[in-house]
């Protein structure tokens, strides 16, 4: 079913990350992780839909999206980092692979931290967030999305690593299988991946690898 709903507010997270809610539709459901296919209601844009996760609660009265916008090509997101409140979005019901199935790693690269952000919101709310921590990989300091919320929620369960720079409470480098040897004791428990694909692929190879089971490692396919 379609949908279509004004936005309600937008605040800036990053120099290219906003976060977008909107009204929430009569009886819509959703599970933290999944996503929806969301497309902007204006005529040149009407049948362009891409695929954004809700950061939102399931019981909140909005629906809430965070999207990174790439300002080098004229795509979707650069059309909707200009979107103002009051402009509308189109969007399709929920679905997705990213669910929580128990205690474990979280491991992100940029925009993918988006699915997680709701998971460890309810985790928050339900009081089961202990056992679970969160690496969380990007290029700099000024494109991690919402850092001061993950340290804030998750203290010392929060790792923020950056390829690009050295940064005072950042590790330097990429998440390989020294840094997953330093970080991880346990490699049975479950892990859930996402960012850019060869950054899963890689991630997941090195997780079996490391002695994760794959049944364990949950990741957008």
């Amino acid at each position: 079913m379609t949908h279509i709903s004004k936005i309600l507010d937008i605040q800036t997270l990053t120099h290219d990350v906003k976060q977008y809610k909107v009204e929430k539709p009569k009886d819509y459901s959703f599970t933290p992780g999944q996503a929806t296919e969301v497309a902007i209601n204006k005529p040149d844009w009407k049948e362009e839909k891409r695929p954004f996760t809700f950061t939102s609660l399931p019981e909140d009265d909005y629906l809430e999206f965070v999207i990174k916008s790439y300002a080098d090509h004229d795509g979707v997101t650069n059309q909707l980092d200009r979107l103002v409140v009051g402009d509308e979005l189109i969007f399709d019901d929920s679905w997705g692979a990213i669910e929580y199935k128990g205690k474990g790693t979280f491991i992100a690269g940029g925009a993918g931290v988006t699915p997680f952000i709701a998971i460890i919101k309810q985790l928050k709310s339900q009081g089961e967030l202990s056992g679970n921590q969160l690496f969380f990989a990007n290029k700099t300091k000024q494109d991690v999305i919402l850092e001061k919320y993950f340290r804030e929620t998750l203290k010392g369960d929060f790792c923020s690593i950056l390829e690009k720079e050295s940064a005072e409470g950042h590790e330097h480098g990429r998440v390989d299988e020294d840094f997953l040897k330093k970080h991880v004791e346990d490699f049975s428990q479950h892990f859930y991946v996402c960012g850019p694909d060869p950054m899963v692929k890689a991630i997941s190879k090195t997780l079996e690898k490391l002695g994760a089971k794959p049944d364990a490692i949950t990741f957008e396919k």
